[in-house]
């Protein structure tokens, strides 16, 4: 953020409407909008100046003041006794199939109460006890890369520093390879293709990546569909994705950029239930979802009655395998891991 304050911003006529914490999230590098909110509640910003709120909507002509940084004490990773699945283990390194719903580590702005708990972080800690030290606040030790709080899926982990370095320069040199598998909406034509598009944070929702954000870096995904599912909810396509870069959302948002977002992805346009289709809507091809049919979803189910719908709850993307050379013994290694039981779960609904 800077060494000297006060610092000063200025809002512009095009950020009118935009959220004060969402505006200092964009302009503060490697700041979160938790962290920024804390500094708003210890009064070290101000508008004009004057204490406001985070929620604060701008009007696109204030001056901005970030008086100083947030007063906190360091906050380090938490020893949790979580089970964990481990595919590899040895003196170097180790690779977990992690599970939908965990967090690879918690946020620079984080407290020490339940946002610092149960991630992914905190269950390896418990189980291996040193790792390489990941720097960034303790927060993040052995953690080489990273998959979203709803993916699934393989990631390889370092034991110490030595080995740190050595897989993080095989990522930065894109020697690792790494293939997802998504169940998306829609039948994609042809069967294959790549997106080679940068993606970089979304210009109005500070949440979302985007293919047209701000300093969008470049991110690369091929993609191939391995079945075509034509089902009373509507056609999806399971396909299998690799990478040559990692960045943030990077599947998820090539994907919905070319009109096949990754079921149960709601950030990026898919619907949150999948309804069956009528003859009203047959001519979208595809399913979709309101909040009152989510509604009637719900009572049915209070009621004992069978469900109509599907509601997946999280994204249908799965890190499928991973491949690499051993950073010290020069040996390739290659893992893969299944289809968790919810995703088979699901298909076996769209198949029948």
């Amino acid at each position: 953020m800077g060494k000297t304050y006060p610092i000063q911003l200025s809002a512009t006529p095009e950020e009118a409407g935009v959220r004060l914490d969402q505006f200092l999230v964009a302009q503060i590098p490697d700041v979160s909008r938790v962290r920024v909110q804390q500094m708003v509640d210890e009064g070290k910003i101000t508008v004009n100046g004057k204490a406001v709120k985070s929620s604060l909507r701008l009007k696109g002509s204030e001056e901005i003041a970030i008086l100083g940084p947030v007063e906190l004490p360091p906050l380090k990773a938490i020893a949790e006794d979580i089970p964990l699945d481990v595919v590899y283990e040895d003196n170097d390194l180790a690779v977990v199939n992690k599970p939908a719903g965990m967090m690879v580590h918690a946020g620079a702005g984080s407290t020490d109460d339940a946002r610092n708990r149960g991630t992914l972080v905190n269950a390896l800690l418990h189980r291996f006890g040193k790792l390489s030290s990941g720097g960034e606040d303790e927060l993040r030790p052995g953690i080489v890369h990273r998959l979203d709080k709803d993916t699934s899926g393989l990631l390889v982990i370092a034991k110490n520093d030595v080995t740190h370095r050595k897989l993080t320069e095989l990522f930065s040199k894109r020697k690792v390879e790494k293939r997802y598998v998504a169940l998306v909406h829609g039948w994609p034509k042809p069967d294959s293709g790549t997106v080679d598009a940068p993606v970089g944070r979304d210009r109005t929702n500070r949440a979302r990546m985007s293919t047209r954000g701000d300093e969008g870096r470049d991110a690369v995904s091929h993609w191939k569909v391995l079945e075509r599912i034509d089902s009373r909810y509507g056609k999806f396509s399971l396909v299998e994705v690799r990478i040559e870069s990692g960045r943030t959302h990077q599947i998820r948002v090539h994907l919905s950029s070319i009109g096949f977002p990754v079921v149960g992805d709601t950030l990026y346009g898919a619907p949150a239930v999948l309804s069956p289709l009528t003859r009203d809507r047959q001519r979208f091809g595809n399913a979709i979802s309101t909040r009152a049919e989510g509604k009637k979803a719900v009572l049915r189910k209070k009621r004992g009655e069978p469900a109509s719908t599907l509601e997946l709850g999280r994204n249908f993307l799965h890190a499928a395998s991973l491949k690499f050379r051993h950073p010290r013994l020069g040996h390739d290694l290659e893992f893969s891991a299944p289809l968790p039981l919810e995703l088979e779960g699901v298909l076996a609904e769209l198949r029948d």
